[in-house]
């Protein structure tokens, strides 16, 4: 037995307990102890190699940029019990109620709001399926459709800033690029941020957007029964208009606010994110939302998925080590490095990898092992950190979308009602996923796309 085939066992190891159901942050460091005990036994492992983990424990415990992560966690609970997204589906839905396909747009619309207000897809899908499911289905709706809808809007959170998917790739990447760069003999290297990444994702992922804007509109003149009007008339209630302001006003603001400050150099995204969740919490106040019971189950909440967060960056990091002192690092290099087509048949094949690790693992977990693996690869054969920080955001959201294991699908599956079929749900996100390739196709041609809007903010 060699070190590349306990590298290789490793991966093949922790996949199996994987999918028994154990915890991902457990299924992690245990294989790599596991493995770590068999290489020991063998003689093919340095122990050198996790005494390396009380720093890398130290480095996580003070990093400055993870630190946004619960902020965001809290921001994104504050407003999902605060009904944000309740009142802005029911008076954006008035608002386009007169045009054909209106109650999709406004779902769609609705999402981008709350993918950019959370940054939690899982939050997000159900958020939406819940209220608005329901309604589409009651208002004539093609279930398919609705479903598809739902789906791809609750994963604009993958993309949108402030995303935390970009929060944990902005620092990985930037570690990634500089071990790359010190890998090329630059000593003085230059730094990657979340806030490239943000500015990266904006022009994507608005772009995303504006595609199913347009391929409901589309759908909506092709198959008119799939989408019924409920107003053609044009017949509103009311001051639509005060209501319309008052639902999309103070999201808007805070998304800007939050947003605004990290582009304009005004704030960290850690900064920006305690900004969120101050900006949260008043709205929240504001609207008599938030007592004291909802407070403790949001910050239950929010410890919860943080420390389930941070546990799995735990377990990670201990994965890495025994992985490297495996040699797996350099066997990956000799692979890709291998590869026909230089650095685009490397980039082809990693997120081929990653798009079907996306059906098994969550986007955490993949940031956190397989990122630190490719990404100082990739970055050395020459590409742009921040398009591929982008690409692999957009990357994983299109397999969060892919039936039959796509995270988003059993989301909405668990809150759909029971005349909703499964295979609805799958017919749904076909044209979306479509939709998400050509993004992904368009991106690898204009990759400016991405950093054009850092070089731009930042002069980098």
């Amino acid at each position: 037995m060699t070190e590349s085939t306990m590298a290789v066992g490793m991966f093949a190891a922790v996949f199996l307990v994987l999918l028994t159901g154990y915890p991902v942050a457990m299924a992690l460091g245990g294989t790599a102890l596991a493995f770590a005990g068999l290489g020991l036994q063998l003689d093919l492992f340095d122990a050198a190699f996790l005494e390396a983990l009380p720093n890398r424990l130290y480095g996580i415990m003070i990093n400055q940029t993870l630190m946004a992560v619960p902020l965001f966690v809290f921001m994104g609970v504050v407003l999902e019990r605060a009904r944000i997204a309740e009142d802005l589906l029911d008076t954006m839905a008035e608002l386009f109620g007169f045009l054909r396909g209106g109650l999709g747009v406004t779902v769609t619309l609705v999402g981008m709001l709350m993918a950019a207000s959370t940054g939690i897809v899982g939050a997000t899908v159900v958020t939406m399926g819940l209220l608005s499911l329901p309604t589409m289905l009651k208002r004539g709706y093609h279930p398919a459709l609705a479903c598809g809808t739902i789906c791809a809007s609750g994963t604009l959170g993958q993309i949108i800033p402030p995303s935390i998917v970009l929060v944990l790739l902005g620092d990985v990447i930037g570690s990634a690029y500089s071990q790359a760069q010190l890998e090329m003999g630059v000593f003085t290297p230059k730094t990657v941020s979340v806030g490239d990444l943000f500015a990266g994702a904006l022009f994507p992922g608005l772009g995303l957007v504006a595609f199913y804007l347009l391929f409901l509109l589309a759908l909506a003149w092709v198959k008119p029964d799939w989408m019924p009007v409920k107003n053609p008339e044009n017949k509103r209630e009311g001051h639509l208009f005060g209501r319309v302001l008052k639902g999309l006003l103070p999201p808007l603001l805070l998304i800007v606010a939050v947003l605004g400050s990290i582009l304009g150099g005004l704030a960290t995204p850690t900064e920006a994110a305690s900004v969120g969740a101050a900006g949260a919490l008043m709205l929240a106040g504001l609207r008599r939302q938030l007592d004291f019971a909802r407070l403790r189950e949001v910050m239950r909440n929010t410890a919860r998925v943080s420390s389930m967060v941070f546990l799995i960056l735990i377990g990670a990091a201990l994965f890495s080590l025994v992985f490297r002192g495996f040699y797996g690092d350099e066997m990956v290099v000799a692979w890709l490095s291998d590869l026909p087509g230089g650095a685009f048949g490397a980039m082809v094949i990693v997120m081929g990898v990653m798009f079907a690790l996306g059906f098994v693992l969550d986007f955490i977990e993949i940031t956190f092992v397989v990122v630190p693996i490719v990404g100082p690869v990739l970055l050395t054969m020459g590409l742009d950190p921040v398009w591929l920080g982008v690409m692999i955001a957009l990357n994983l959201q299109t397999s969060f979308l892919t039936p039959p294991f796509g995270f988003a699908l059993f989301y909405l599956r668990g809150v759909a009602p029971a005349e909703v079929g499964t295979g609805a749900i799958y017919r749904g996100v076909m044209p979306y996923i479509a939709i998400q390739v050509l993004m992904l196709g368009i991106l690898a041609v204009w990759p400016t796309l991405a950093t054009w809007l850092p070089q731009q903010i930042y002069g980098e």
